[in-house]
């Protein structure tokens, strides 16, 4: 199963992008003992329109073309506080069922569109706070990282 990690907005250079690029790396690696193919991110930019609400319809129809089908679950304030043992546990179920790919959205600064929230099998949220969108990206790299490693039995995660 190939993992995309789609978030609108650029990822510039800096420590949060270096970061997110090391637990990248980790899950390129560690991944296919458990049946992940790979990870990438793919980005769209932020869109320009006037109003919150068209602003997200946009994004959101920019990410569906880029989950080409794949199941999606979204990062969104709203979602449920899942630990690290029922992410990859998602992860996991998502590998076992079969399918080739799994999205995984951030939204830009308005959020995600309800309808793109609605369509994904599962929203998850990183606590009710919100971040910033490197740290997000950066957290998300982590958390999947962390989820291989809890799939393999790697002692990287000792809670």
């Amino acid at each position: 199963m190939q993992i995309l990690v789609l978030a609108v907005g650029r990822m510039k250079a800096g420590p949060e992008a270096e970061l997110a690029a090391r637990y990248l790396e980790r899950v390129g690696k560690a991944g296919r003992s458990v049946g992940i193919s790979g990870i990438s991110v793919r980005e769209i930019a932020e869109s320009s329109a006037s109003r919150a609400d068209d602003r997200k319809a946009e994004e959101a129809a920019g990410l569906k073309k880029l989950a080409a089908g794949y199941p999606i679950v979204a990062l969104d304030e709203t979602g449920r506080n899942l630990s690290s043992e029922d992410f990859a546990g998602l992860i996991g179920g998502e590998a076992e069922k079969g399918v080739s790919g799994l999205c995984l959205v951030i939204g830009g600064p308005d959020g995600l569109d309800p309808g793109l929230r609605q369509e994904a099998i599962a929203a998850i949220a990183f606590g009710r706070t919100t971040w910033p969108h490197k740290l997000a990206r950066a957290m998300l790299a982590e958390q999947v990282y962390r989820a291989v490693t809890i799939l393999s039995g790697h002692p990287y995660h000792r809670a």
